[in-house]
């Protein structure tokens, strides 16, 4: 029942936040306006991922993990209330592409199985390299069916250009890297260092304050200089930050911890506005859901990726909880990092 409901909520979630970005997209005809919105709107965002850790170890202790699922309830009636003074979108004529969105799921499924259970089961096992094929071969199909279909779910010519395309895959990346840094940070304040889910979520409070400036400042620093160095200058730093936690150790002082944690923040919070507002402008408004959508599907993506092959990697200590395999982890996210920072580096103009 638990995954059940899981997956009913992960699917409303997945429904809300491509159309929550939308939303300001047909609001915002001003590119600079429409950039500061969309900064805004990414502070609720990355303020609610850095304060969920604390807020669901608050509940956890207190109440128990089943409280955490209630904490939805009042900010969702919230919403509700506030939706009904805002203006109707315009409809379009839209078709459902069955073809697409089945192949999509066996192709996620698939990788995702094989990146979970790889660490486990071993990644030449017959189920693991059965998930990989599905994968691959799903995959082919999905492209295939999108080519063919009057109305796809993901129009291939969109991905043709380059201010969709790159703003994808950095997103995919920087939360490959956010998801991937706090899992692994969590685990291993609670399972290393001995720490309390209220504390180990406690150490996640300066990131939130650090993410709400970056995200304030971003767009800003994006008029002065270009969002190609804001893009590019953020994933250097998660790169870094990634790079910087290799020396993790069971007895490093947790001010150390702290301090290794802003870079972390600053990374993602100084891209992801930049990266948001570039793919917005690069669509026009009627394609801003199928964009929103493409974005947050690869970031959600990476982030689940991430967090399965930290998993995976971490299984192979004794305690539950493995040095090396983190650090294993940590380099392949950074390769990840660097690799799309120069590809932002190389195909985006400066501007």
């Amino acid at each position: 029942m638990l995954v059940g409901a899981r997956v009913a909520q992960g699917a409303a979630a997945a429904v809300v936040l491509p159309a929550s970005l939308a939303l300001i997209r047909h609001s915002y005809d001003d590119a600079r306006a429409r950039a500061r919105a969309i900064a805004l709107w990414t502070v609720g965002g990355s303020v609610a991922m850095a304060a969920g850790p604390v807020l669901g170890g608050l509940l956890t202790d207190s109440a128990g993990w089943r409280a955490v699922f209630l904490l939805n309830l009042p900010v969702g009636a919230a919403i509700l209330l506030l939706l009904v003074r805002v203006e109707r979108s315009p409809r379009r004529p839209a078709a459902l592409d069955p073809g697409g969105q089945l192949t999509a799921v066996l192709a996620l499924a698939g990788l995702a199985f094989a990146v979970i259970e790889g660490g486990h089961l071993g990644w030449t096992s017959g189920p693991v390299l059965t998930a990989a094929a599905l994968a691959a071969v799903s995959g082919c199909a999905f492209r295939a069916v999108e080519a063919r279909h009057p109305r796809p779910m993901v129009p291939l010519g969109m991905l043709r250009n380059r201010g969709v395309a790159v703003p994808l895959a950095v997103g995919f990346a920087l939360n490959a890297a956010f998801y991937g840094g706090i899992f692994v940070l969590g685990l291993y304040c609670q399972q290393v260092r001995g720490m309390s889910a209220i504390e180990a979520g406690l150490m996640f409070v300066p990131m939130s304050a650090v993410v709400t400036v970056t995200n304030l400042v971003s767009p800003r620093l994006a008029e002065r200089i270009g969002r190609r160095p804001v893009i590019v200058a953020g994933q250097v730093v998660f790169t870094v930050a990634m790079l910087a936690l290799l020396p993790l150790a069971a007895h490093t002082p947790v001010w150390l911890v702290l301090v290794l944690l802003l870079p972390l923040s600053v990374g993602g919070a100084l891209a992801v506005p930049a990266v948001t507002a570039l793919l917005m402008d690069a669509v026009p408004s009627e394609r801003a859901g199928t964009a929103s959508g493409l974005l947050n599907a690869l970031r959600q993506t990476g982030g689940a990726l991430s967090v399965a092959l930290f998993g995976g990697l971490l299984a192979g200590g004794g305690d539950g909880f493995s040095l090396p395999g983190l650090r294993v982890g940590l380099v392949a996210v950074a390769a990840l990092q660097l690799g799309t920072a120069g590809l932002a580096q190389l195909v985006l103009p400066r501007g």
